[in-house]
């Protein structure tokens, strides 16, 4: 739902200002139509749904996974593809991993958001809808702005998004936005007071190899990005989840571990390792290359987790958000698109 054009609307109709809130506090709710809205009279609820669409995207397709993970495809009202997913856990936590982009401009090797191109960037309302579809099912918990694009380049909505989801009933504090690195997003994040968790899609110890897998090393070399980093946890006092994707016969050798170490401060990042979601260009490590790596960085005095992979049969796990409708069955690479608590 667009809250602007709802209240524009309710204006122009000469709607008491209490109406557009009434509104938007019962789609918050969870209400599934303007019709359930009962407190409204009953000829605005009839009127409603000519002037504002009542979902911002329209739901291609949905598929649920045997661990009860929720992948959707949506489409914008001019045709892109935005994939969003529900993961379910044990303890009662329902996270939801949304896009903040149709496509990215990033172009990472490994990506499948950037293979298939940039589209636009997707509005705050079209961002907060993906959350609100999953809020129709049940309540949420926590929101990760990890799947497709790059939510620091079109940072405004992200903002706009990220301050309407307390109304659905998910904090600042239990918002993740994901970044590969942009770093006037970062400094413009950390100067914001949101107390959202930052995490950086990392993936190479070394510039050198950084670059071969994500371009935007060029622009923002790991020294730059850590710094940014770093002065987001001052401003913030949070500190950075760094995701690594463990690529076999890449990045994941016990002398890049130790490089890894030496390179994050245990004060400022807590760092998170991928199994990769295999794709013709790269091999996933085996489980035995990431319990050694993660070992390697024991020693060096850095603690890692090890993400487990959910959804991974309707390809909604880390890594396989593309866009494309009828693809289960069928793995591809994207960057990480899941909640970093998982």
């Amino acid at each position: 739902m667009d809250r602007d054009l709802l209240e524009q609307m309710l204006a122009n109709l000469g709607q008491p200002a209490y109406r557009a809130r009434q509104v938007w506090e019962r789609a918050c709710a969870g209400a599934g139509s303007y019709e359930e809205m009962t407190s409204l009279p009953k000829s605005l609820r009839s009127e409603l749904p000519g002037r504002v669409p009542f979902s911002t995207l329209e739901l291609e397709r949905r598929l649920e996974a045997s661990d009860g993970t929720v992948k959707v495809l949506f489409r914008t009202h001019d045709g892109h593809p935005v994939e969003s997913v529900l993961m379910r856990y044990r303890d009662g936590r329902r996270s939801v991993c949304i896009s903040t982009q149709s496509g990215c401009p990033l172009k990472c090797t490994f990506c499948a958001s950037g293979q298939m191109g940039f589209r636009r960037n997707l509005s705050a309302w079209e961002i907060v809808e993906q959350a609100l579809y999953f809020r129709r099912v049940e309540a949420i918990s926590n929101v990760a702005l990890m799947g497709m694009g790059e939510p620091l380049m079109n940072l405004e909505a992200v903002l706009t998004a990220v301050r309407a989801l307390p109304d659905l009933g998910v904090g600042a504090r239990h918002t993740a936005i994901s970044t590969a690195g942009w770093v006037p997003g970062i400094d413009r994040l950390a100067g914001e007071g949101l107390p959202v968790r930052l995490a950086l899609s990392l993936h190479a110890p070394d510039d050198e190899l950084r670059r071969t897998l994500m371009p935007v090393t060029d622009r923002y070399p790991i020294a730059e990005v850590l710094a940014a980093c770093k002065r987001f946890y001052a401003a913030r006092r949070r500190k950075v989840l760094v995701e690594y994707l463990m690529l076999a016969g890449v990045n994941d050798r016990l002398d890049q571990a130790r490089a890894l170490a030496r390179l994050l401060n245990p004060r400022v990042f807590k760092l998170n390792l991928i199994p990769y979601n295999e794709t013709g260009a790269f091999r996933g490590s085996s489980r035995a290359a990431i319990d050694s790596f993660r070992e390697t960085l024991s020693k060096g005095g850095l603690e890692a987790t090890v993400r487990v992979a959910r959804g991974r049969e309707i390809e909604a796990a880390c890594g396989q958000l593309a866009g494309a409708p009828g693809t289960a069955g069928r793995t591809r690479g994207d960057r990480p698109a899941v909640s970093p608590t998982a």
